[in-house]
């Protein structure tokens, strides 16, 4: 029992060791970002408040301790998703002339406007292929409903990474 005992704290102290290495490399988990001070607390706007990516947005920024306000943008940093678009084009067809696989890109145009300063446009883009078989009609609009889901999350992801560049000015 002693011996069980030893054994559990010598693994605690491993694992501990390697997390104290592991942050002092700068490794960070997935999704974790360093967010400049001066947009620690930011006003979130958007033609549509209740979307699926305004939604995304916002647990992302919470996720990487960013204090979400509903206060005057004339005194705190504001995030404003202008836009946000899919288009679809054609990458090939089948032999009988029906398109076979499309090109997603799901595009998102935000500012960042801090006191006192201009806004700071930005763009992502996000693309992905998309096979189109029509035998499967049900499938693949789930899948597009996949898709699409996974892009407005990856797009999110960007758009934090964007705000953890911004330099303090």
């Amino acid at each position: 029992m002693n011996m069980s005992l030893s054994l559990k704290w010598i693994v605690v102290a491993l694992l501990s060791g390697a997390l104290l290495l592991s942050n002092g490399c700068g490794w960070r988990l997935q999704g974790s970002y360093q967010i400049p001070d001066s947009l620690q607390t930011i006003h979130l706007t958007s033609q549509d408040q209740y979307s699926e990516l305004t939604r995304l947005l916002s647990e992302r920024l919470r996720l990487n301790n960013v204090t979400l306000v509903e206060a005057d943008p004339k005194k705190v940093p504001e995030l404003r998703l202008i836009s946000d678009s899919l288009e679809r084009s054609t990458l090939s067809l089948f032999p009988s002339g029906k398109v076979a696989e499309y090109e997603l890109i799901y595009t998102v145009e935000f500012a960042v406007t801090q006191p006192e300063s201009e806004p700071r446009r930005q763009n992502v883009v996000i693309r992905r292929d998309y096979l189109d078989d029509p035998r499967t009609a049900l499938a693949k609009s789930r899948e597009m409903d996949m898709l699409l889901k996974e892009m407005r999350q990856q797009a999110a992801d960007r758009i934090v990474i964007v705000l953890a560049s911004f330099s303090e000015s």
